[in-house]
């Protein structure tokens, strides 16, 4: 059954389109991601222009993440001021990155730019948390305990200065840190599609050491405010979010995650870990090959303005 996409301009498979919503939807919610920087790349893979993926994606992503977020508001286990400072450098990163889509949109480069972003990002991710996951794997079983973080311990981060005090998670910190991280991911986000929070939790719990009790739903927030955010701004100044294939990916996703979340409980945390390691990694590698192989068309139509 035959879906006709406007925004896109091509027909695609309904089934295809809820399948791959489902797919990612169990992935989603069996490793606790949003599943950007895996939608994304199927998109382009089975066809949809690269920016017509990562504007829809955005919107599919805020869409998901808002029940998210409620459920945590609810539970008060968000961070609302570390939330606000992060948001600060979010907004300003993602109206950067639609700056930059916009400008390279313009001189036809932006599908080299976004493929080659996705090989380096996907590909670094997906080495380090296969090598973290398999040392985790190994040292146990030759009997070796696994050393754990001092929750004290500070790093230079720490001694930044415009230090603010975060009463929730119980930090003290520098604003500097947290702005620059909320540019980060509001920025590549706006750029690749991706909500970010696979890159987000680490940082929070490992530079800013936010407790674990509100660095996922202080995360999501975010993911919620910048992905919507980037939706108006892509809807605005490229016209590239197509509601039809955000609507059909979010039916498939919001299903796919109950069952996800359910099959994620009944494993160990280092083996999903790995398994989302070489996920990552896997799709980097696709991505690569899909820069390196020679086109069916050797040649591409630009319409240019010519006033």
């Amino acid at each position: 059954m035959q879906i006709y996409l406007p925004i896109a301009d091509l027909p695609v498979n309904i089934f295809l389109m809820l399948g791959m919503g489902l797919a990612v939807g169990i992935i989603s919610g069996m490793f606790g991601i949003g599943g950007g920087f895996l939608m994304t790349p199927l998109l382009i893979f089975i066809g949809i222009p690269s920016g017509v993926a990562v504007a829809s994606v955005a919107s599919h992503i805020a869409a998901s993440s808002c029940s998210g977020a409620l459920s945590y508001w609810r539970r008060n286990a968000v961070d609302m001021a570390l939330v606000g400072m992060l948001l600060v450098g979010g907004i300003i990163g993602t109206a950067a990155g639609v700056v930059l889509f916009t400008v390279l949109r313009s001189v036809g480069q932006l599908d080299i730019v976004i493929g080659l972003s996705y090989v380096a990002l996907l590909g670094i991710v997906g080495g380090l948390m296969i090598n973290e996951s398999l040392r985790v794997i190994l040292r146990e079983r030759s009997g070796q305990s696994t050393p754990t973080r001092r929750g004290g311990s500070h790093t230079w981060i720490h001694g930044l200065p415009l230090k603010m005090r975060f009463k929730r998670s119980r930090i003290y910190v520098s604003a500097i840190p947290v702005v620059a991280i909320g540019f980060v991911i509001g920025f590549i986000g706006a750029i690749m599609g991706i909500g970010g929070g696979f890159m987000l939790v680490p940082m929070l719990i490992y530079l800013l050491r936010v407790p674990t009790t509100t660095v996922i739903g202080t995360s999501m927030v975010l993911t919620l405010v910048t992905m919507a955010s980037a939706t108006i701004m892509h809807a605005v100044t490229n016209q590239l979010v197509d509601a039809v294939l955000a609507l059909i990916l979010m039916v498939g996703g919001v299903i796919g995650a109950q069952f996800g979340a359910r099959a994620g409980q009944n494993m160990r945390g280092e083996r999903l870990r790995l398994l989302l390691g070489v996920l990552v990694f896997a799709v980097g590698l696709r991505f690569a090959y899909q820069l390196v192989v020679v086109p069916a068309d050797l040649f591409s139509l630009l319409v240019l303005d010519v006033e």
